[in-house]
């Protein structure tokens, strides 16, 4: 299948790395990625050559930014892919679409058309793939800093940017526009204004805009367009047509169809005023009314798919020949796009396809969703899981979702599209299916207790619940407990016994070497552990280790060995805690974990045995990296937020850094008050609040005294983002977000939001 790298035709982006003769890099890539977003688009024969435009576009004193924006039709694509093929630079291309308001889906699109010209640092594919990293605060600074150092010039082109309405990506793009190297490019192409602030690029002098009247064709071009298609006319008919559709286009080229089919030239033409309602019922009245039904029947049905290919059409259409059919649409017409060279895959011109969808609505709205239905079916015989789930929620399928999402939440999840995962659940919520489907339930709670997000957690898990007395047997079983169990066990709401009861209920029901059965392990552990019973909870951390290595849990692996860590430095056993912890390491290090909330009990550790060793530097660097993830570790995941945070506060008290022991313990008194079954946990915070109050060191406030809240705003401070904007993502209030800054310059003891981003770079708080 062409649409993924792992079954990919033609000459796609892995491709150009390997010619250039750099090695792909195994098993960075998803199976989800699309080679044919990432490849410029043909130029077609016969299409009009935009001189002008493409010399404004190429000359060397040209501004780093260029925004290409008009309505559909306007050619936008086409100037872009002549300029590429004119030019003498590298083109990076995305061809953006809904799929990519996942930011960092977006994001991993970018990188990899900018690593296909020159490789990039690895760092920033690390960062794409945790579902944790955060977006502004170290995906994007990676980003910007490989675009920025790139040693030859690139023009990176963004298609159809008018599709992103995700807040986080848009900024992204803004950020980029900071980072452009000289005499390199950044393109922004789409049908709206692009996410940038151009008033300011504006005056600086560093944005070249190009609108509909750049883009409308002069009377000379309307004249090759209707040749190049195949009609003669003299210079009045020319001029008439080109004076009614406004120099626009798609409209010249509709009229040249049309007059090709037999239409009289009195009624040729139309004119785009913004109005699509004028195109539409232009098409059906002159365009689509003068070809065959048949015709007619296979472009408005093929519409429903975003790319097709003979075989994709054939299942959809219940018919034979497509691929044909294709071949000879695209020879008769530009409306047709290929998207390889080999002329497997293509796709309808957006402005036509929008045509053809609203044909189907008003002819046929009953086959929308059986053709649907049939374009995922197609896509899992295919092997296309992702692309299948798409279509069933188009359709309105819910079970069909519903499976799929169950299957993909992880695999998605751990390839760092949390966004993705959050907006197929979202679709489920919003047709009622959570509640009468308990298990993607339970999955669709776990989400957001591992991304820090425990309010969205309680509420699903209530709706897991009261799915699960519905969805019982008869005779009082469930196919949906051992998932339940489970989630329970996460979250800790009814004590350490309880935990205990429940992770053993998961672990027995699921099979040995699943990924489910290790995380049952490890939080069968974490019981154990807070009953007091350190050897067994060794026991079960060690069967852990090996349970998810087996299952590919490496997560939770590199947990139970930071565990086993800790344990060893509580037994005096410093050198097997030193190797459980290198080992540990190894594990966040090759599985690219390093990122993930959980992994705040492996710096723990670390500082521990660093301050052992007399190594306060390191132990320093230790509690930074912890203090950058302990944020996303909430009361959702109360045993290992607790243990993490009395672990670290311990390292504090040792430094005499009182102020960042004291702001840890507060933490963990908000999460003991709604969790306080914790056993050992809740206890071992006693003793230290006791300690603390006896102790002696420095009082002085400074960044180790930086609250979680305070931290979760740290890396939208190094945002284009406005404080009111700020706060309408992070769902707060205008002032809690001045106050929560304001906090931040304290401590940090500066007195601006630049001071305090460029403050907290050299601190190691935020990515430099």
């Amino acid at each position: 299948m062409e649409l993924a790298y792992v079954r990919g035709r033609g000459m796609g982006v892995s491709d150009v790395r390997q010619q250039a003769g750099r090695p792909h890099r195994a098993g960075r890539l998803g199976s989800d990625l699309v080679v044919s977003k990432m490849r410029r688009p043909l130029v077609r024969p016969g299409t009009v050559r935009r001189s002008l435009l493409i010399d404004r576009l190429a000359r060397g004193d040209l501004c780093p930014v260029v925004s290409v924006v008009a309505p559909p039709g306007y050619g936008k694509t086409t100037l872009l892919s002549q300029w590429a093929e004119r030019s003498g630079q590298s083109f990076a291309w995305v061809s953006v679409d809904e799929a990519d308001n996942d930011p960092k889906v977006l994001l991993t699109y970018v990188a990899e058309v900018l690593d296909a010209v020159e490789p990039i640092d690895e760092r920033v594919f690390d960062a794409l793939a945790s579902p944790v990293s955060s977006v502004p605060g170290s995906v994007v600074p990676r980003l910007g800093s490989a675009f920025a150092s790139m040693s030859a010039p690139v023009v990176l082109v963004l298609d159809d940017v008018h599709v992103l309405h995700d807040r986080e990506g848009r900024a992204a793009l803004s950020v980029l526009a900071d980072h452009v190297p000289g005499g390199s490019r950044l393109v922004l192409a789409g049908r709206a204004q692009p996410p940038l602030r151009v008033a300011r690029l504006r005056a600086e002098g560093r944005i070249l805009e190009i609108g509909p009247s750049d883009l409308s064709l002069t009377a000379q071009e309307a004249s090759s367009l209707l040749r190049n298609a195949g009609l003669t006319l003299g210079e009045e008919e020319v001029a008439a047509l080109h004076q009614r559709t406004e120099g626009w286009p798609a409209g010249l080229y509709l009229a040249a169809l049309y007059l090709r089919e037999g239409g009289p030239l009195a009624s040729a033409a139309v004119s785009f005023g913004g109005d699509d309602r004028l195109v539409s019922e232009y098409m059906e009245s002159e365009f689509l009314a003068r070809i065959s039904r048949r015709q007619r029947a296979f472009l408005t049905r093929t519409a429903v798919l975003e790319r097709m290919c003979g075989p994709l059409c054939d299942a959809v259409l219940e018919l034979r020949g497509s691929a044909a059919v294709l071949a000879d649409l695209e020879r008769s017409n530009l409306l047709l796009v290929p998207l390889d060279r080999r002329r497997e895959w293509y796709r309808y011109h957006h402005l036509f396809r929008d045509m053809l969808l609203a044909e189907l609505r008003r002819l046929e709205p009953e086959l929308m969703p059986v053709l649907y239905r049939r374009a995922a079916r197609w896509h899992e015989h295919d092997g296309a899981p992702g692309a299948a789930l798409e279509y069933w929620m188009q359709a309105g399928d819910v079970s069909a979702t519903a499976r799929l999402a169950a299957a993909l939440t992880f695999p998605t999840y751990q390839r760092g599209r949390a966004a993705t995962v959050e907006r197929w659940f979202g679709w489920l919520e919003d047709h009622g299916a959570i509640e009468n489907h308990p298990a993607v339930a339970a999955l669709a709670a776990m989400i957001p207790a591992m991304t820090g997000k425990p309010a969205d957690t309680e509420r699903r898990a209530g709706v897991a619940e009261r799915g699960a007395t519905v969805a019982s047997q008869p005779d009082g079983s469930s196919s949906t407990e051992p998932w339940l169990a489970l989630l329970r066990a996460l979250l800790c709401r009814d004590g350490a016994d309880q935990m205990r009861a429940d992770a053993e209920l998961a672990a027995k029901a699921t099979a040995a070497g699943s990924f489910w059965r290790a995380a049952s392990l490890l939080f069968l552990g974490m019981a154990h552990l807070m009953a007091g019973d350190p050897d067994q909870a060794d026991a079960v951390f060690a069967d852990q280790v090996t349970e998810a290595r087996a299952a590919g849990g490496t997560l939770g692996a590199c947990v139970a060995l930071s565990e086993r860590s800790l344990l060893a430095i509580a037994r005096g056993a410093w050198d097997r805690g030193e190797r459980h912890l290198s080992e540990a390491r190894a594990v966040a290090r090759q599985a690219n974990v390093e990122d993930y909330p959980a992994v705040t009990i492996m710096h723990a550790a670390a500082a521990r045995m660093a301050l052992h060793q007399a190594d306060r530097p390191r132990a320093r660097a230790e509690l930074t990296r912890a203090q950058r993830l302990r944020p996303a570790l909430t009361y959702a995941v109360p045993h290992l937020a607790v243990q993490a945070r009395t672990e670290l506060a311990q390292v504090h008290l040792a430094l005499a850094d009182l102020a960042g022991a004291r702001t840890l313990m507060r933490e963990v008194d908000e999460i003991l008050l709604r969790r306080p079954g914790l056993g050992v946990f809740a206890r071992r915070a006693q003793d230290l609040r006791a300690e603390l109050s006896h102790a002696r060191g420095s009082p002085a406030v400074g960044a180790s005294a930086l609250t979680a809240a305070e931290l979760r705003l740290l890396p939208m401070l190094s945002t284009h983002l406005s404080f009111p904007e700020i706060a309408a993502e992070m769902f707060l209030s205008r002032n809690t977000v001045k106050s929560h800054a304001n906090s931040i310059y304290r401590k940090l003891g500066t007195s601006s939001r630049s001071q305090a981003v460029s403050r907290s770079r050299d601190l190691g708080l935020l990515e430099a």
